[in-house]
């Protein structure tokens, strides 16, 4: 089978919500990190077959066909076309997944997949709570649906608690990893870890202007006692805002090119595609699939997961990965080496090449072979890319 190869990975740093990147347009935002992947990669942008992004929200700024609005604000030429797709958090990972498809599958050879969310500007739930404004329709959880599965709607919130009561950790377990978070980016974000990878952005803040290249919401002063102090999401839970991941504003990106591509026009991979797999289970509990999609996606590539690296877990909340580690025995020294989502945001549709940035520079950085990214979505499904370094 024909081979696909990552020859650049960029990502925006992650802005708070309503912070340093509320002033940027969505469609301006993607636009930056095609830019960068262009010309890191000093591929001619004419030459680029298609783009893909991801995008949760796909309402006011981020509708329309926001990948060709991203591609129209860009510097690629307006030949180039673009496509949004949606798999909820995973969508930009399902992007790279169906640019890898393209290239592996022959029918093209130079594409872009990325993804892009701006939470301040398009808050979480806004095609949900819009619609329901404007008394359009029942909402997308049929009566069949409901009547399926006893619930009346799906709720991450509710899959995170059941996870945690499942495996059974407790409050201070979930405080203590989301901790854990914060000092790791910080301690990447000081040593410089991320320089590599993030698309510097100009920014006015009530200061003046500035450059925005680190991630807004670390907080390298966080205790045990600071996050412990944050309300729990329900008073019968133990998940708390501080253990779940960040609301944030970003986008990120990666360009998938085939062996042909890499000859024709003097590219050098840092990546090679080894393995896409997605999988679906319960949409009750929800979050808990990256468990099952690991396990597959290591069956079809032949390895164990002892010859995997490092791992980038989505830290949607702390009781996904926690339960990650416990029913896969994995060892937690390679899993979110540079922090996660509850320290460094999750940017919804943009997650999923933001990962994937950071685990190829950060094998490159540690010299590592193979990366593993898996990332729990709505409905039940997750996404699990292998990848090895070059």
């Amino acid at each position: 089978m024909p081979e696909a190869y990552i020859v650049s990975a960029r990502r925006t740093a992650a802005g708070r919500r309503n912070g340093r990147l509320a002033g940027w347009h969505p469609a301006d935002l993607g636009a930056a990190v095609l830019n960068a992947l262009v010309a890191e990669s000093g591929v001619d942008p004419a030459a680029i077959d298609d783009v893909i992004i991801g995008c949760v929200s796909q309402v006011g700024e981020q509708t329309f066909a926001l990948g060709r609005n991203v591609v129209l604000a860009s510097q690629l030429p307006d030949s180039v076309p673009a496509v949004t797709i949606d798999r909820q958090c995973g969508s930009s990972q399902q992007a790279l997944h169906f640019a890898a498809q393209a290239v592996m599958s022959g029918t093209q050879d130079l594409v872009i997949a990325g993804g892009v969310e701006s939470m301040s500007r398009v808050p979480m739930g806004s095609p949900l709570t819009l619609a329901r404004a404007a008394g359009l329709g029942e909402g997308p959880f049929a009566r069949s649906i409901q009547d399926r599965y006893g619930v009346p709607e799906f709720s991450q919130f509710v899959g995170a608690q059941m996870i945690a009561d499942k495996y059974g950790f407790d409050r201070e377990a979930m405080d203590r990893f989301a901790l854990n978070s914060h000092l790791k980016a910080a301690a990447a974000t000081q040593a410089g870890a991320f320089t590599a990878e993030i698309v510097p952005l100009e920014v006015v803040t009530p200061d003046g202007p500035m450059i925005h290249d680190r991630d807004e919401g670390v907080r390298a002063n966080s205790t045990l006692e600071s996050i412990g102090s944050v309300k729990l999401l329900t008073e019968t839970g133990s998940l708390s805002a501080a253990t779940a991941s960040q609301i944030a504003d970003g986008a990120s990106g990666a360009l998938v090119a085939s062996a042909k591509a890499v000859k024709d026009h003097g590219l050098t991979p840092i990546a090679r595609i080894v393995n896409l797999t997605v999988t679906a289970g319960d949409p009750v509990i929800m979050l808990e699939e990256p468990i099952p999609a690991t396990r597959r996606a290591l069956a079809r590539a032949g390895l164990k997961l002892d010859d995997i690296d490092l791992f980038e877990v989505n830290e949607a909340f702390a009781s996904i990965p926690m339960a990650w580690l416990r029913a896969l025995d994995a060892d937690p020294a390679r899993l979110n080496v540079n922090g996660g989502a509850i320290a460094l945001g999750h940017p919804l549709g943009a997650t999923g090449t933001k990962l994937m940035a950071t685990l190829i520079h950060a094998l490159h950085a540690r010299g590592g072979r193979y990366g593993l990214q898996t990332m729990c979505e709505g409905g039940g499904i997750a996404n699990a890319t292998i990848i090895e370094r070059l």
